[in-house]
């Protein structure tokens, strides 16, 4: 029973952290848009460095997402024991897609934190994330069980 329990935990965290590459996605696109079409002095905001920074942030988080997600996917593919992987997955996506929101949320400005725009929504149902499938405490955890049972192999 705990052997189920603990691969469907880590199929689990690895669709969580798909999930959240998706919405990652989602926010990085309507932030672009939004930075596009919102003009202060004449210009678009998206000429301003501070803008053009966090959405290369918010780019290069993403790539590390999907570069997580695959390689844990491909081991769980193979029939790898991805434990490990998941939990990194799951505690990297999840806290990466509070970061992107945060971003997505300043590039908005004060309309951020309105219902009128889809990133106020993600912003609030960005953090259940790191509860669901096991908090980021426990991620961290499992992840240092690993590093120090593999460490003490080598001795």
């Amino acid at each position: 029973g705990f052997k189920v329990a603990m691969a469907t935990l880590d199929r689990g965290r690895l669709t969580l952290g798909a999930n959240c590459l998706g919405c990652a996605k989602q926010c990085l696109e309507v932030s672009a848009r939004y930075a596009l079409e919102r003009r202060v002095l004449g210009k678009p905001i998206a000429g301003q460095q501070a803008i053009q920074h966090m959405l290369a942030d918010m780019r290069t988080e993403i790539y590390a997402m999907e570069s997580m997600i695959y390689r844990a996917a491909w081991m769980c593919d193979e029939g790898m024991p991805f434990s490990t992987e998941s939990a990194m997955v799951k505690l990297f996506a999840s806290e990466a897609l509070d970061r992107i929101v945060d971003r997505g949320v300043q590039i908005h400005g004060g309309m951020g934190y309105s219902r009128e725009y889809a990133v106020e929504r993600m912003y609030r149902d960005s953090r259940v994330n790191r509860v669901y499938e096991g908090t980021s405490e426990i991620q961290r955890l499992v992840i240092a069980r690993s590093v120090l049972k593999e460490a003490a192999a080598a001795l």
